[in-house]
């Protein structure tokens, strides 16, 4: 049996929730490590406010500028003061109203990737793809930041990683809107989910990602608007999938109470989901929400939406190696529709050395 190489995934990604205030409001995070974040997603669980994504490779003039996951727009410079300040296990946002705000509930999903320092990859120096990019990456935890200007025409960036990223997250940032591009490896080079619709998965878009997988060094983007526009700038999420503490892929839905289980080899901190046909939204559970102390959960977001916290009752188990539906909703379980999934850990099922996690 391989084991994890990640024994305390809070070294990495951490949950944190709070009630906003009319102030600044200090969050500190309560994992066994402490955690300086560089990627920070935030979301109102009261009140219909968009889900707001904020790095640090994206700073203009001392501002963490968000993008909204539930939306096509640009950067948001009308709300710049979301997260004023990133501190060594924690971070401090506010009164706007996608990170804080007098008596409303919040939560924050944070990555760290490298302390927020930059390499820049002068494509013609380094001969590493043919597009020049800004990234960081944390080959450990496998997920780098990717920034770039895009040219018109065919091309490829390097993403830092060393290893083949299994999902990438384009957004255009600058100029006309466009909504979010989502590669998944488990659905192919030539489709695409769009995070901010619950649009079905595209088919045969050649346009995006030229057909080609990512290698290990670089991602290849084609001529649509969505990922290489002429002169406008781009951010790519990349993730490579690191055992014991993250799993990306896809599942089948059986449309049964006793519901597809999905294997991860790690009891799930973090699970987001999207089924590639048809009409459904993008869900996010977590172990952060719930009405009950533990299984099954029933709280989610829709992130492909503004909502604040839904439930139903009796949703998904998070399990020690993996998650299992308990409901047969066409959301996340519906019978023969493919979905896809990212799943990040709260603990892996085995240590590095061997020692069984947590049973439940």
């Amino acid at each position: 049996m391989a084991y994890t190489t990640i024994d305390d995934p809070s070294k990495y990604f951490q949950i944190a929730t709070w009630t906003g205030s009319d102030s600044t409001d200090t969050i500190t995070f309560g994992g066994n490590s402490d955690l300086q974040l560089d990627w920070l997603w935030t979301k109102s669980t009261s009140n219909s406010h968009s889900h707001a994504l904020m790095d640090t490779s994206r700073i203009t003039s001392g501002d963490y500028l968000p993008l909204f996951a539930d939306t096509d727009d640009v950067e948001q410079t009308t709300y710049d003061s979301e997260l004023q300040s990133i501190l060594s296990d924690g971070f401090t946002v506010g009164t706007q109203p996608h990170a804080g705000g007098d008596g409303k509930g919040y939560i924050g999903y944070a990555w760290k990737v490298n302390g927020g320092s930059l390499t820049t990859n002068d494509a013609s120096a380094t001969s590493v793809g043919t597009i020049d990019s800004v990234y960081q990456a944390n080959t450990t935890a496998g997920i780098s930041i990717v920034t770039y200007t895009g040219t018109g025409s065919n091309g490829t960036v390097a993403h830092g990683l060393g290893s083949a990223p299994e999902v990438i997250w384009f957004k255009k940032r600058t100029n006309d809107s466009e909504t979010w591009c989502t590669y998944f490896e488990s659905m192919g080079n030539a489709s695409a989910g769009k995070l901010d619709t619950n649009a079905a998965f595209e088919t045969g878009s050649a346009s995006l990602f030229d057909s080609t997988s990512p290698t290990s060094t670089v991602f290849s983007i084609k001529t649509s608007v969505r990922v290489n526009d002429n002169t406008d700038t781009y951010v790519a999420y990349c993730f490579k999938e690191i055992q014991g503490y993250s799993k990306f892929g896809s599942y089948t839905g059986n449309g049964a109470a006793n519901g597809t289980f999905i294997h991860t080899g790690f009891k799930p901190a973090w699970v987001l989901f999207k089924a590639t046909t048809g009409t459904e939204n993008w869900g996010l559970f977590d172990n952060a929400r719930n009405t009950t102390n533990g299984n099954p959960r029933d709280i989610y977001f829709t992130p492909s939406t503004d909502s604040a916290n839904s439930s139903e009752s009796d949703s998904v188990d998070f399990l020690s190696n993996g998650f299992k539906w308990r409901i047969s909703s066409g959301f996340r379980n519906a019978d023969g529709v493919k979905f896809v999934y990212m799943a990040f850990a709260e603990n892996p099922f085995v240590s590095s050395t061997g020692t069984p996690g947590p049973a439940r």
